[in-house]
């Protein structure tokens, strides 16, 4: 089907949505003009950026950038097809097998999977506050709400200060600051830094081989003691709170730090300091990737979607150099990138997740 044919029957489609006013979002099927983005407080500063440029040059209607969390941007996404849902969400993560099956189940058939970029996730303190050389196992046996006990048993986590996790850390109390379970940030970093780190415990490591699905939910779940603060979408939010909770700790994007150098500083982790050499090459061990997702079916139907979307992919955007990587965004390799923008081109739509 030629582009023109699929915008022409998106549109015959979102005007059957508007005229039944259930397009699954639940609500009645206002017209919308200017596109919509929706999802991860970590992608929001750059889709705000790409919105700003693609108004000035563009003109009509300025994009409206929410930010919500990755799962609330993809689960807003995911309610159908019409202009009471988004036309792009925004991830720190991949989209799950289960998010793209509420997808098709609600009509969202197409979809167009772009990886924008890298970041990382920091683990931060206030810039005068004690230095941590962390290791993976540090975050686990800190952080998690059971641990390793007597025998084969898993007791609640008794720690309370960070050199009774490893002796080489400051002794000052276990506190730290997150994102919620609907962030991206928050399942990045479970999966990144927390899984990893439980591997390295012998016991956990056994339980692996032997109970996989105890084990991701032993090294996926965190302490319910007061030590992890869930503390909303707003990474910026997390920023702040360390400077004012002396020997807090905080995690978070890799973008949010560079905005922040003058009051709070990245901790290493296994020896590796974040920044955009180690995230690009892989070597900081909390690196991970950056999505938009797209809903093909509104492309030719929402104004300047399609035109969004490439400019978000652009060399000016995007690219090394580019203004993206002034907010901290990590950009693609160039043979990545150019891959990229052939998919976004294209709007040659995603598989389904294995996941």
């Amino acid at each position: 089907m030629t582009r023109t044919l699929l915008a022409a029957a998106s549109a015959v489609a979102l005007l059957a949505l508007g005229a039944c006013g259930d397009g699954g979002g639940g609500g009645s099927q206002a017209a919308r003009s200017g596109i919509w983005a929706a999802g991860s407080s970590t992608v929001f500063p750059f889709a705000t950026r790409v919105a700003e440029n693609f108004s000035r040059t563009a003109g009509g209607a300025a994009p409206r950038v929410e930010s919500l969390g990755t799962g609330g941007g993809i689960k807003a996404f995911c309610q159908g097809v019409g202009p009471t849902t988004p036309d792009i969400a925004n991830a720190s993560r991949p989209m799950k097998a289960s998010e793209f099956a509420e997808c098709q189940k609600n009509g969202v058939t197409d979809i167009v999977e772009i990886k924008i970029g890298y970041d990382g996730i920091v683990v931060a303190t206030a810039r005068n506050g004690g230095s941590f050389d962390l290791r993976l196992q540090d975050l686990y046996l800190a952080l998690a709400k059971e641990v390793p006990g007597q025998g084969d048993a898993f007791a609640a986590n008794p720690a309370t200060s960070w050199n009774q996790v490893n002796p080489a850390l400051p002794a000052q109390r276990i506190q730290v600051y997150g994102p919620p379970p609907t962030s991206g940030t928050r399942d990045a970093f479970l999966e990144l830094g927390m899984a990893p780190g439980a591997e390295r415990i012998a016991a956990m490591a056994a339980l692996k081989g032997s109970d996989k699905d105890r084990f991701e939910t032993l090294a996926h779940t965190l302490r319910e003691d007061n030590v992890w603060i869930d503390s909303g979408e707003n990474d910026n939010a997390i920023v702040q709170t360390l400077t004012r909770t002396p020997g807090s700790l905080g995690v978070f994007g890799f973008s949010f730090l560079e905005q922040n150098m003058d009051t709070v500083k990245a901790e290493t982790i296994d020896g590796v300091a974040p920044s955009v050499e180690t995230i690009a090459d892989g070597s900081y061990p909390l690196a991970r990737s950056l999505y938009i997702y797209v809903k093909k079916q509104h492309v030719g139907v929402i104004p300047g979607l399609e035109q969004f979307v490439m400019e978000f992919m652009s060399e000016a955007s995007a690219g090394r150099g580019g203004y993206l990587q002034d907010r901290g965004l990590v950009p693609l390799p160039a043979g990545e990138l150019a891959a990229q923008r052939a998919i976004a081109n294209a709007l040659t739509p995603m598989q389904a997740p294995a996941n």
